[in-house]
C-alpha cells in the first residue's frame, strides 16, 4: 500500500470497534451495547454508534465509528493547516469514552482517526491522529504506571523517542487552562502524522488502537468491586464536570464533528450521564480528594 487506502483503514476501525465492545461488554453483567447505524441527511457517509447505559460497572459508555465525507474542511481543521482550505475530505475514526459507575474506576477515552483531503489536479493530503488518556477520581499510582507502560509499549516499535513526544503532547493537549490542571494522568496524543509514509503510519495508529484494551481492562478489573459511598459518588460527579468543560471548550474532535455537520448524538455521546458543578469548591486538606489535586492533575513522569 504505497498510497492511502480508505478501505483498509475502515476495515481495521470496524474490527477495533467490535473488539472493544466485546471486551468491555464482558465486564458488564447488567447491560449491553446497543447499536445504532446511521447515515447523514445528504446520504453520503455515516457511522455505527454503540452505547451501553445503566450498567453496574459501566454507567455509560459509547464506542463510535464514523465516516464523514465533505466538500470542504471546517475551520477547526484548517485553522492550523491553511493549505487545506477548499479541499474535499474524508474522515474516518473510532472514538470512545467510558464512564464507570464506581468512582474508583477511572474514566477512559480513546480515539484513532484518518483524514484524507483531496483537490482536483493536486496530490492528496492525508494524516493519522489519535491517542488515549485516563481520568481517575480516586487514583492509584499503580494504575497510572501500568497505563503509561502500555502507552510506551504501543510506541516502542516506532522509536524510543515516540512515547516521550506523544506523552508530552497528551499532557499539553488535555489541559484545562481555565482550571490550571490536567484532565487526568494523560497517555498519548498525536495528530497530523504522515512523515513515515502511509503503511508505517497506519501500523502506528493500529498499535495505539490495539493497546487501549490492554491498558484499560486490567484497571477496570482491579477496581470495579471496591466499595464506595455517597462521598465518593459526589466527588466523582463533581469531577465529571471537568470532563464536560474540556469537551465543550477545547476538544478538537468535538469541534470538528459539530462544524463539519456531524451527527450530534454521536459526537456528544462522550458526555457523562450525570455530573455536578459546585461554586468555589476546594478539597479538604489531607484527604483522598486532595491527593488527586496535589499528585495527579499535573504532568508527571509515570515511568
Amino acid at each position: 500500500m504505497s498510497t492511502p487506502s480508505i478501505e483498509s483503514v475502515k476495515h481495521y476501525l470496524l474490527d477495533l470497534q467490535d473488539r472493544i465492545c466485546q471486551s468491555l461488554g464482558a465486564e458488564e453483567p447488567e447491560a449491553a451495547f446497543e447499536e445504532d447505524q446511521w447515515t447523514y441527511d445528504s446520504g453520503i457517509g455515516g457511522g455505527r454508534t454503540r452505547v451501553l447505559a445503566g450498567g453496574s460497572v459501566i454507567e455509560q459508555g459509547g464506542v463510535n465509528f464514523s465516516h464523514v465525507i465533505g466538500k470542504a474542511l471546517p475551520a477547526s481543521a484548517t485553522a492550523h493547516r491553511t493549505d487545506l482550505a477548499g479541499r474535499g475530505f474524508q474522515a474516518l475514526g473510532v472514538s470512545l469514552v467510558i464512564h464507570p459507575r464506581n468512582p474508583y474506576v477511572p474514566t477512559s477515552h480513546a480515539n484513532v482517526r484518518f483524514f484524507l483531503a483531496e483537490k482536483e489536479n493536486e496530490p492528496p493530503v492525508w494524516w493519522f491522529g489519535g491517542g488515549f488518556d485516563l481520568t481517575p477520581y480516586y487514583p492509584f499510582e499503580e494504575d497510572a504506571v501500568s497505563w503509561h507502560q502500555s502507552a510506551r509499549e504501543a510506541c516502542r516499535p516506532f522509536g524510543e523517542e515516540v512515547y516521550p513526544q506523544y506523552k508530552k503532547w497528551c499532557d499539553d493537549y488535555f489541559f484545562l487552562k481555565h482550571r490550571n490542571e490536567t484532565r487526568g494522568v494523560g497517555g498519548l496524543f498525536f495528530d497530523d502524522l504522515n512523515a513515515w509514509g502511509f503503511e508505517r503510519c497506519f501500523e502506528f495508529m493500529q498499535s495505539v488502537g490495539d493497546h487501549y484494551l490492554s491498558a484499560y481492562l486490567p484497571i477496570v478489573q482491579r477496581r470495579k468491586s471496591i466499595p464506595f459511598g455517597e462521598r465518593q459518588r459526589d466527588f466523582q460527579l463533581y469531577r465529571r464536570g471537568r470532563y464536560v468543560e474540556f469537551n465543550l471548550v477545547y476538544d478538537r474532535g468535538t469541534l470538528f464533528g459539530l462544524q463539519s455537520g456531524g451527527r450530534t448524538e454521536s459526537i456528544l455521546m462522550s458526555m457523562p450521564p450525570v455530573a455536578q458543578w459546585r461554586y468555589n469548591w476546594r478539597p479538604e486538606p489531607f484527604t483522598p480528594e486532595e491527593d488527586l489535586y496535589l499528585n495527579y492533575l499535573k504532568p508527571r513522569d509515570w515511568l
